[in-house]
C-alpha cells in the first residue's frame, strides 16, 4: 500500500543511497588516481578534491539542463491566448491542484507525447506535441496534462535533474580512466590503478542508473493516479496511454536524452507494439484485420507474461503500459468508492 509520504521517502532514500555510493566511488577513485600519479595528497584531500568537482558539476548540470531540453526538443513557447483551450484547460488543472502555473510549449513533432521540465517548482515548462493534440479527443489530452502536473506537484523533475547526473558523471569517469588506463602500450602500475579505477566506475554507473530508473518507473504510476484522481477519469489516460503507444510505434524515435520525461518512452512503446503486431491474428479476436483499442489492451496485457518483459522492464525509464492500465482500473474503482487524494495511491 502507497502513499505519497512513501514516494517522498522513495525519493529520499534513493537520493541518499545514490550519494553514498557515489562518495564512497568517488574515494575509491581519489585513492587509485593518486597512487597512479604518485601525487603526495593524502587520501582526505584527494576526496574532499573529488567531492567539490563532483558538486561543481552536479549544479552545473541543474542550471543548465531546461535550456539544453528546450534546444533538443526544438519547443515553441506560447504566448498568452495563442492556443486558448490548453491555456484554459492547464490553468483549471493548475488552480485544482494548487501548484504554480507551468509555462506553456509547443513540439513540433507528429509523435503524441508530452512532458515536464525544470530547476524549481515555479519556473517550470509543460511541452505537449503536436502529434498528441492530433490524436487525442480533449478529454484523453486533460489526463495527460493532469499527469504532467502530477510531476510538478511531486517535484519528480527536479529530483530526477539531480539523480540522473550521477551515473552520468560515473560513466564520463569510467571512460576516461579506462581509456588512459588500457588505451596506451605501457602496462605499469599507474596503468593498473587508472583501469581498476575505470572498473569500479563501470559499476557504480550501472547500479546508479538501475537505481534511478527504478525511481522513474515509481513516479510515473504516482503521476498516473494523480491523474485519474485530479480529473475524476482514470478512463481517460488509460484510453490516451493506448493511443500514445501506437502513435509512437509509428514515428522515429525521439531525442535519447528527453526520454525520461516523456509520459511514454519511445523505445518500450515501439518494442511492446512490435510485439502484438508480431501476433495480430492471435489478438485480433473479432477477424476484422484492426486491432481496436480493446483488442490492443488485452493483446499488452498477454504479452506482459512473457519473461523478458520483466527483464526489460528493470532497464526502462517507465512501467509496461499494461501495467499503466490496471493500475488506472484500479484506481477508477477507488474513486468511486469515495477515496480522497491520500488514498488512490494505495494500488501502486
Amino acid at each position: 500500500m502507497a502513499s505519497l509520504a512513501q514516494l517522498r521517502t522513495t525519493m529520499l532514500g534513493t537520493i541518499v543511497l545514490t550519494l553514498v555510493i557515489f562518495v564512497g566511488f568517488l574515494g575509491a577513485v581519489s585513492l587509485l588516481y593518486s597512487a597512479a600519479t604518485e601525487m603526495n595528497l593524502s587520501p582526505l584531500d584527494t576526496l574532499l578534491g573529488s567531492i567539490v568537482l563532483a558538486f561543481i558539476f552536479l549544479g552545473f548540470q541543474f542550471l543548465i539542463s531546461p535550456s539544453i531540453v528546450a534546444w533538443s526538443t526544438r519547443l515553441h513557447y506560447l504566448k498568452q491566448g495563442e492556443y486558448p483551450w490548453l491555456e484554459k484547460t492547464v490553468r483549471e488543472l493548475t488552480s485544482a491542484s494548487q501548484v504554480t502555473m507551468p509555462k506553456l510549449a509547443i513540439v513540433p513533432s507528429p509523435a503524441p507525447n508530452a512532458f515536464v521540465f525544470g530547476n524549481s517548482s515555479s519556473n517550470m515548462t509543460l511541452a505537449v506535441h503536436e502529434g498528441l493534440l492530433r490524436q487525442l479527443n480533449e478529454d484523453e489530452v486533460k489526463g495527460v496534462l493532469a499527469h504532467e502536473l502530477g510531476h510538478i506537484k511531486h517535484r519528480d523533475s527536479i529530483v530526477m535533474t539531480v539523480l540522473s547526473a550521477i551515473p552520468l558523471l560515473a560513466y564520463i569517469i569510467a571512460r576516461s580512466t579506462l581509456f588512459i588506463g588500457t588505451g596506451g602500450r605501457d602496462r605499469d602500475k599507474s596503468a593498473g590503478y587508472l583501469a581498476i579505477a575505470g572498473i569500479i566506475a563501470l559499476m557504480v554507473y550501472f547500479v546508479a542508473q538501475l537505481l534511478v530508473l527504478k525511481l522513474s518507473r515509481l513516479r510515473e504510476h504516482f503521476s498516473d493516479a494523480y491523474s485519474g484522481y485530479l480529473t475524476g477519469s482514470p478512463r481517460s489516460l488509460e484510453s490516451a496511454l493506448t493511443k500514445i503507444a501506437y502513435g509512437l510505434s509509428l514515428h522515429p524515435e525521439e531525442t535519447q536524452g528527453v526520454r525520461a520525461l516523456f509520459i511514454s518512452d519511445p523505445a518500450l512503446a515501439k518494442s511492446e507494439v512490435r510485439g502484438v503486431l508480431d501476433r495480430r491474428r492471435e489478438y485480433d479476436l473479432d477477424h476484422d484485420g484492426v486491432l481496436d483499442e480493446r483488442e490492443l489492451q488485452l493483446a499488452m496485457e498477454k504479452e506482459a507474461r512473457s519473461m523478458w518483459t520483466g527483464v526489460n522492464e528493470a532497464f526502462s525509464t517507465h512501467p509496461p503500459t499494461y501495467k499503466r492500465i490496471l493500475l488506472l482500473r484500479q484506481i477508477e474503482n477507488e474513486i468511486r468508492q469515495g477515496a480522497g487524494e491520500d488514498q488512490i495511491y494505495r494500488r501502486i
